[in-house]
This record gives C-alpha cells, structure tokens and sequence, in this order.
C-alpha cells in the first residue's frame, strides 16, 4: 500500500511540475514555441514563394492559393459556370462547357498537374481533369484563364491522371469500367464485357493544344490514380487498379474479395511506335473540343468523330500488371524513377516496387499467370521494399528529393515520413482529420521544393467556427524542412480538394499578362475608342457596340428597344492599365454579369420581357465615381414604332 501512494505522490508531482512550468517552459509549448506564425506571415505587399493550385473537387473549380499564407489568390473557372467572371454565362464562354451530352453546366475537377521539361515544372500551364463527364482542360498561366477542354470519349468517371514528364501526353484513366463501345447490354454481364479505356492526349509544345492521339483498352478494372515513369523509367506509366473482381454491386465488400488488386505498368513509348507505324483501330466516337481564344475573348466548340483504339495483346511487351494489395488508391513514382509506391487502402504495410526489377522480371519473362492476355508479373520479383507498420489507411506518396517519401494516412489521420533508403518511419504528425491527398511543391516531379508540404483533409469538425452542418474542407501547411515535420497553419479550402500542385512563385509570376492590348483585340464586335460606338438593328436582334472607361459607359442611354428582341451588348473595356476591369450588368438579364479585363471585349445576351426604362450598370469598383458609372435603357411594346437611337451626354 505504502509502494502504491508513493507512485501515486510521483505522478502527482509530476504532473505539478508539467502544470506549474515557469515562462520558460510555456514558451517553449504551442505554436510560438517555434515561431509557426512569424513563418507563414507575409507583409503587406510582400508575395508569398509558392503558387499552390487546388482542386476543387465538386464545385468544378480550381483555387489558387499562396503558400506559405494560405491566402486565396484566385478562383479559376473550369468546368462549372462562375457568376463572378460570367464564364459559362457570357456569350464568349458558353462555348467552353459544350460536350457531346448537350451544355453541361457543372463538373467534378479533380487532380492538378503542371507542364514539365525535362521533368522539371516549367510554369507554363496547369492541366486538370473531370471525373462526371470526362473531361481535361489547360490552364494557361500568363493569363491564370482555362484555354481548352477536351472531351473524353469512350469513357467514364475520369480519375487517374498524369502527365508525362516532358508534357508530350496527358494520360486519363476511367475509374468505372464501362462497355466498349457502349452499347445496350445488362449489367449482369460486365465480367469481361465491360472495359477500362486508359486514354492518351497529345500536347503540342508551343501552345499547350491538346489532341486525341489514342486509348489503350484496358480490362474491365477501376482505375484509380496514377503517374508516369520519371528518369530511368521515362517512357512508361503506372495506375493503380481496383475491382479486379469485375464486381457490380455493393463494391464495399464484392470488390475487395481478391487478396491483390493491380497497378498496371505501360510502356507509351512501345504504343506511341505502334500507333506511328500505322497500328490500332478506329472505334466510333462523339467529343467536343472547345478552345478559347484570349485575343478575342470567344470559345470555339468543335463536335469531333471517332477515336484510335489500341488492344494491348497486340503489343506484346507494352503492358503488365503489378499484383499490390487489395484496393489501391495512390500509385507514386520518386524522382529518380526507380521507386513506385502503391498503397493498399486496406493493407497494414506500405508496398515499395524498384522498376530495375521490374524490367529484369519483365526480361526474364517468368510470370504469375496472366489477365485478359496481359502478363502478370510476379510480386516477389519486383518488390523493392515494405515499410512496416506505417499507419492505416495509406493513400497517396510525394517526395522531398533528398530521398524521404511522405504518405497520407486517412484512417489514423496522419502524415508520414519515412526512408526510400531502409524503408524506415523517421517521422510521424497527425492531421486535422481523415487526410485524402497531400502536396509537395514539386513533389511528383524530378526536383521537388522539399520545403512545405500541405495536407488536404476531408473533416474538418473543431478547426474553424461552426457553420452549420457543413464545414470547409482543411488544408494544413507542414514545414519539412528539418527531420520532424513541423504543422505551421490551417487554412480552409474550396468544394472539396482531391489534389494540388505547387510551384515556385518565380517560375510563373514574370509572365503573368497585365492588359490585353487594344490593338491585339480580335473580338469581332470589338470597338476601339468611342467614336466607333453604335447601336444596330437586324430584325429582333439588336446589337450594341459599347466601351467603358472610367467612370462612364458609351452611350449610356439607349431608345428603341421592343420586347421580344435580343439584344446583344457587346463591351471593350478601353483601359489599358493594369487591375482596372469593369463590370457590366443589365437588369433582368437572365444570365451573369460581364467581366471585362483592360482591353477585352465581352459580350451579353439580354432578353427584354416587359416594356419599362431599366439601368445598366458597372458592377466592379473602379474608381470615386464608380456609382457614376451607370445608364438606362429604353423598351417599348413589341410593335411600337420608337426610334432606335443612343447617346453620350446628350450627343
């Protein structure tokens, strides 16, 4: 008894003592212990290092954050409509959201890349995809715009993607296996009926133009993500795979009876030669093809036909499966290209495969079996390590380049670091909860900016005020600098994050467009000063050639519009100065407003429905007299013989 009261008055003292620490000891707990918020503080009008883009998951958006801030730099539209910039709304972009199943008004982003050379981010654009209606788009970083999206035919729930390591091709995976082509078929029969295009884009080098150049059909397998060799393994890619049961119902548990799911290793360069010598086969498809142009601020949509299709037993050589534990989720490959790591989201250990062995257990032709005719290789022959008792819930792998991997754990919710070299847990931080993804500036490519890692968490419960039922998803900003990972900030994110991608300030920031040029302004309702500024009439249609300029638009007063026409306002901003855009907005127009940079055109379908004098207005805040900035228009009955005329001050 006596034994047990004195460890009892330790423990108490103990506790004491933890309690009672003078101010040394408080300073060295909590944030301030390591300056986290003096690290993350940028100066007013001082610029963060990093650009971080964030997908945004069911809002169609991407997000452009600075790191290490946090701050919201920017939101892009993508694939859904945007009422801030009218994209999707005005004339010009409605164009951009075509595809085969009609206008599409929303999508679901969801991983980011940026164009490399040589392996190396160059800044030039950011690709994404859509995973509801397939979908991959460009982002051109001089204007921080969408420039092209291109459908994807033949496929369904777009999910793995990546880029090759000199932007030659962007490489899109179904996640939902589908019949090939489609066709009436029961469900009942999708065990080797069903197929998984994986579909390759052609990029061209100087303008980011992107094409379809073939799809490779796979079996019918869920592809999930994936990412291309890299160094010694340039030329190949890697996805993971689940569903190998060809299950259709309650994939929970039918999907996860097979004790190893796949990551399917493919030679593109093999294909691409096959392809060039004349192989593969024209299969009927219907895609649109949509490219906006700058210079005149109008998309272009183009419906196109039929794609190449490539069976991978004709290229023998070309294709092989990689057996990992059931269900996968992240397929990562390090920047040397030796590594690819493949995380079974039910497995207790991380799986570590060396391509070296890949290619002598390839050489060497001693296979586990096949699968639909692809060569299974053997998982013994290709293992290159396994990290032991990482955490659970693997997910997705990044790398600092100083030979450390980082693997997301959302069951345990936590990060890990651990060792290319022994495969050794070096270090562990939880997270802020149930992480998906993570970033590292850099981190999938050969020379990643082993300084921040950012973990982007699906639960986010205590971390910020209530709002309701729902809460913003977190991101969480990690130093890594050092040999422990060190949380520095949390910062809420838009829709839901699936993937980012970051990339030195310095790399894009010199290119960034201040104004479009007047003179380089090809909008063919374009007008240049406002002596050139009219109001035409052609049947119903009215057309309204309009400029604003601080603080007043020309004209600002228009007679001799019915209902019943269609008017079509179409508006230069004559500014020619950086960060002054204007506004246009119309009453009762059923659409968004206009946003109009320095130098661009834009135009408005409004539809009057009712007789009445309605204004016009500017709606972004650009100077004293911004209220000023106003004026009216007239609408007489559908048969009135109002004359159609306009003015400026009278004039």
């Amino acid at each position: 008894m006596k034994k047990i009261n004195s460890i009892l008055s330790l423990l108490i003292l103990s506790v004491l003592m933890i309690g009672c620490g003078g101010d040394d000891d408080r300073k060295k707990s909590g944030a301030m212990a390591t300056n986290a918020a003096e690290r993350v503080y940028v100066a007013p009008g001082e610029h963060d290092e990093f650009y971080g883009f964030f997908s945004g998951g069911f809002s169609g958006q991407m997000s452009v954050y600075g790191l290490p801030s946090g701050r919201l730099l920017k939101v892009i539209p993508v694939f859904s409509q945007d009422a801030e910039k009218g994209y999707g709304y005005n004339e010009g972009t409605k164009a951009m959201l075509n595809t085969s199943y009609g206008f599409i008004p929303w999508g679901d982003l969801h991983h980011v890349d940026i164009s490399q050379t040589n392996g190396e981010l160059d800044g030039r654009w950011v690709f994404t995809h859509e995973n509801n209606t397939p979908r991959v788009a460009r982002i051109d970083l001089n204007t921080f715009e969408t420039g092209e999206i291109l459908e994807i035919p033949n496929s369904a729930g777009n999910h793995s993607f990546a880029i090759t390591e000199n932007t030659e091709y962007l490489i899109a995976g179904t996640r939902f296996a589908i019949p090939s082509p489609q066709r009436d078929m029961s469900i009942e029969e999708m065990k080797g009926n069903f197929k998984g295009p994986l579909t390759f884009v052609k990029v061209d080098q100087e303008t980011g133009g992107m094409e379809l150049a073939f799809q490779v059909i796979m079996p019918g397998f869920n592809f999930d993500l994936a990412h291309p060799g890299r160094n010694a393994s340039h030329g190949w890619m890697f996805a993971t795979t689940y569903n190998s049961e060809e299950a259709n119902t309650l994939l929970e548990v039918n999907a996860s009876q097979n004790d190893k799911d796949f990551i399917v290793a493919l030679n593109w360069k093999k294909i691409e030669e096959y392809i060039n010598n004349g192989g593969g086969t024209m299969m009927d498809a219907e895609y649109a093809h949509n490219v906006y142009d700058h210079n005149s601020s109008t998309a272009t949509s183009t419906m196109k036909k039929g794609v190449k299709t490539v069976d991978p037993k004709d290229i023998p050589g070309a294709v092989f499966f990689m057996p990992i534990p059931k269900s996968p989720h992240g397929c990562d490959v390090d920047p040397t290209g030796e590594y690819i790591v493949g995380s079974g989201k039910l497995a207790a250990e991380l799986t570590v495969f060396s391509f070296s062995k890949m290619i002598k257990a390839i050489e060497d032709k001693n296979y586990d079996g096949d699968a639909y005719g692809i060569p299974i290789l053997k998982y013994e022959d290709i293992l290159g390590g396994i990290v032991k008792q990482p955490g659970l819930g693997p997910l997705h792998t990044e790398f600092d380049g100083k030979g450390n991997a980082y693997t997301t754990f959302f069951i345990s919710s936590e990060v890990v670091k651990w060792s290319l070299t022994d495969y050794q847990v070096i270090d562990r931080k939880p997270t802020y909860y149930s992480v998906g993804h993570l970033m590292i500036p850099g981190g999938n490519s050969r020379k990643p900016f082993g300084k921040y890692l950012v973990a982007m968490n699906k639960i986010t419960k205590d971390r910020y005020l209530p709002t309701g039922p729902e809460m913003n998803h977190s991101a969480q900003l990690y130093d890594i600098t050092g040999d422990k990972m060190e949380l520095l900030l949390d910062f809420p994110t838009i829709g839901e994050p699936h993937y980012a991608a970051g990339i030195p300030a310095d790399l894009v920031k010199q290119n960034s467009k201040k104004i479009y040029r007047l003179d380089e302004n090809t909008h063919e309702h374009s007008v240049r000063n406002e002596s050139e500024t009219r109001v035409e009439r052609k049947g119903n249609e009215v057309h309204v050639y309009m400029t604003m300029v601080r603080s007043h638009f020309s004209p600002d007063n228009i007679e001799g519009i019915k209902v019943g026409d269609k008017v079509y306002f179409h508006v230069t901003n004559l500014e020619q100065d950086f960060d002054v855009p204007h506004g246009f907005a119309m009453i009762g127009a059923n659409t968004a407003e206009l946003l109009i940079m320095p130098g661009a055109t834009k135009t408005m379908l409004w539809e009057p429905k009712r007789v009445g004098v309605y204004p016009l207005y500017c709606t972004d805040f650009c100077s004293a007299l911004h209220q000023e900035m106003q004026g009216y228009v007239r609408v007489s009955a559908a048969g009135a013989n109002t004359p159609l005329k306009w003015s400026l001050d009278g004039d």
